[in-house]
């Protein structure tokens, strides 16, 4: 997988491999950048899925799909954590609902990546 494109003065903060899952309910097994501005989540491409979210493109390049969230569009941000899944919870202002399951590991630094440049959900 190549690297998600960036826009103009958007900056990188970190990249996780986690799981997905967007409103729609399929789950995914991708990585997770988290800019300024934007969640950018790539997977493997997956004919099977149809998108049913604005937030869904296809990079014809690398056959992969690609999640992307503005982080203006997040009204809530939630974690939920027991002992064998770490979840964020993202809501977005259209109330769409999106997850990522960090498994064991902690979700600190991801919600800390989310809510940084200004957002505080």
């Amino acid at each position: 997988m190549s690297k998600a494109a960036l826009q103009p003065g958007e900056t990188p903060i970190d990249t996780w491999a986690i799981f997905y899952t967007p409103s729609e309910g399929k789950k995914f097994n991708g990585k997770l950048t988290v800019t300024n501005k934007r969640l950018i989540y790539r997977t493997l491409y997956d004919a099977a899925y149809n998108p049913a979210s604005y937030h869904v493109a296809f990079d014809k390049e690398d056959k992969d799909i690609v999640f992307s969230i503005n982080k203006a569009d997040i009204a809530r941000v939630d974690t939920q954590k027991s002992f064998f899944a770490k979840k964020v919870m993202i809501t977005l202002s259209d109330g769409s609902k999106h997850e990522f399951n960090y498994g064991v590991m902690s979700v600190d630094k991801l919600v800390d990546a989310i809510n940084s440049y200004g957002y505080q959900f």
